[in-house]
């Protein structure tokens, strides 16, 4: 009887060892697809966003933030009236567009990889531990998810820029205060399912402490879905950080964002002289926010097995 109560705890160490193994094969599948990648929206991402984020200070033609009155509204190259000095012309006080382009995507990348960082840690803790314990945990943090997912995110912008100014930061917040509730949703919506598994349980019956299961078998196995999550996001966290800026309550001037760079040429738009100043960043910011989503829509397509089935 003392020999059977010795190994009586293997076969849930056998579980807890294929519950892990689970995890690195999930992480392996997810290595080797990515040897497919899409090459459209690679290249786009490459071209607009991480290169010019990476290598600003070495590609960018001219300083982002000081222009000449003489310059101003100058054509892009192709316009026969066009230069190369400005290959992309122009805006109203003589700045150049395509540095104040290469410049705005760094501010994006930085804002968006902060903004998804910290938005997807507290949200995957909060999500995990509200579908782990279930109970009054789980209502308390779906009603504070629920009431996340109710703020008008626009007015909460305005209202933070009224009383602390335009700021990077405050952009990150008002962000944050909104992606944090969908990666709490998706996370406990997966924890639910996963909670119910036998390798739970015989880990649970083996000492295993709540905080071990839930990092080493709960996490790995809402990993997949976290990071296509996070990358669908990055489109997302592009439009809204821009759209704040338009709105005057995003980045602060001078500063080269995409946002304020449309806002400026917003009234040139239909005019003969001076279109370009909104549309080359209108359309960065589109190319960036189409591939994001074609990269999301293939890693989705990817790491779900129902639909590597389909």
């Amino acid at each position: 009887m003392a020999a059977e109560n010795r190994t009586s705890p293997a076969p849930a160490a056998e579980d807890q060892a294929a519950a892990l193994d689970d995890g690195r094969s999930r992480l392996s599948i997810v290595l080797s697809e990515t040897r497919r990648l899409p090459l459209f929206p690679i290249v786009i991402l490459l071209i607009v966003l991480v290169i010019p984020a990476i290598f600003a200070n070495q590609i960018a033609p001219h300083d982002p933030t000081r222009g000449s009155l003489g310059n101003r509204l100058s054509p892009p190259v192709w316009h026969p009236d066009g230069s190369m000095e400005h290959i992309l012309g122009t805006d109203k006080v003589g700045r150049d567009i395509l540095t104040r382009i290469i410049y705005g995507s760094r501010i994006s990348v930085i804002i968006a990889m902060i903004a998804i960082v910290v938005s997807g840690i507290i949200g995957t803790a909060l999500g995990i531990i509200a579908g782990y314990w279930g109970g009054w945990v789980d209502a308390l943090i779906m009603r504070l998810v629920d009431i996340s997912l109710s703020i008008p995110i626009i007015l909460l912008g305005l209202v933070l820029v009224a009383s602390l100014g335009p700021r990077t930061s405050t952009v990150i917040a008002v962000i944050v205060v909104l992606l944090w509730s969908r990666y709490a949703r998706l996370a406990r919506g997966e924890t639910l399912s996963v909670r119910v598994q036998d390798y739970i349980s015989r880990a649970q019956v083996a000492g295993s402490s709540h905080r071990r299961i839930m990092v080493r078998h709960v996490l790995p196995n809402v990993f997949n879905s976290l990071v296509v999550l996070a990358t669908l996001q990055v489109g997302f966290v592009i439009i809204l950080e821009s759209t704040l800026s338009f709105l005057g309550a995003g980045v602060p001037r001078p500063n080269p964002a995409w946002g304020l760079m449309v806002a400026d040429g917003r009234e040139l738009v239909a005019s003969e002289k001076g279109w370009w100043v909104s549309l080359l960043p209108g359309m960065a910011i589109m190319l960036v926010v189409l591939s994001m989503n074609l990269l999301g829509d293939w890693l989705r397509d990817r790491l779900d097995p129902k639909q590597r089935q389909v």
